[in-house]
This record gives C-alpha cells, sequence and structure tokens, in this order.
C-alpha cells in the first residue's frame, strides 16, 4: 500500500478520525441533554 506511505495520507487519516471522534462526543452531550429535559429557568427578583 504505497498510497499509506505519504504524508498527506496520514494527515486525512488523522482529520477524519479527529471529526469521528469529535461527532460522538457531541452526539453523547446532545443525548444527555435531550434525555434531561428543558428545566424550567429561575426567576431571580
Amino acid at each position: 500500500m504505497a498510497l499509506l506511505n505519504t504524508d498527506g495520507a496520514w494527515i486525512a487519516i488523522g482529520i477524519s478520525v479527529l471529526f469521528i471522534v469529535a461527532g460522538l462526543v457531541l452526539h453523547r452531550v446532545f443525548i444527555n441533554i435531550l434525555k434531561k429535559g428543558a428545566q424550567e429557568p429561575t426567576q431571580h427578583d
């Protein structure tokens, strides 16, 4: 696999993995927010 011996290929793979990990983290955060539901805002006098 001569394609994986280039620097550009490893940069592209690294960026792709970074976006996948970021997507999974954001997915978990959004799911946790949606499961908790909207909370009533507290009113300060």
